[in-house]
């Protein structure tokens, strides 16, 4: 008996094996040739923007937003990053501090860094976005953890990795 069950379930792997490396008319299934256009990533027609928060203890339970032309894009959580895909152009980014922001001219390919800070308000602390260098951002991020999916508002823009 043990060995009709061991038979029937090689065979029907087999069977489902067979299946899958073929067409509905019974020909190999064909593998589709990658176009150059269809090579090209997202990366190539989009600026990176990373966005990243210190973790520091003062602070640590207020997420302000994260906007770009006044759509948030996600909650900045205490000690994290994230990256944003933006189409290349003219855009404004800011946080939940509306006296503040940066104007940026994105390019394509290109990889910007942009740190919130926290900074005192009457009731309670804002964010304040910042520009760093290249340089600066990368090795700042390394230390910091990725942004929780749970805090992202434009799936569309934001990658989580």
């Amino acid at each position: 008996m043990k060995n009709l069950i061991l038979l029937a379930a090689i065979s029907l792997a087999a069977l489902c094996s067979q299946a899958m490396g073929q067409s509905a008319e019974g020909s190999p299934a064909a593998q589709p040739t990658p176009t150059p256009a269809a090579t090209a990533t997202a990366g190539d027609q989009t600026a990176t923007l990373i966005f990243y928060r210190y973790k520091a203890f003062v602070g640590s339970a207020l997420e302000p937003g994260v906007f770009c032309d006044d759509i948030e894009i996600a909650k900045m959580d205490n000690g994290r990053w994230f990256k944003a895909l933006i189409a290349p152009g003219k855009h404004v980014i800011q946080s939940n501090d509306k006296q503040a922001g940066i104007e940026l001219d994105l390019k394509a390919g290109e990889e910007y860094y942009i740190r919130v800070d926290l900074v005192a308000g009457f009731w309670k602390g804002h964010g304040r976005v910042q520009l760093v260098p290249k340089e600066q951002g990368s090795f700042e991020v390394k230390k910091l953890k990725a942004l929780g999916k749970d805090k992202v508002r434009d799936a569309k823009r934001v990658v989580i990795e």
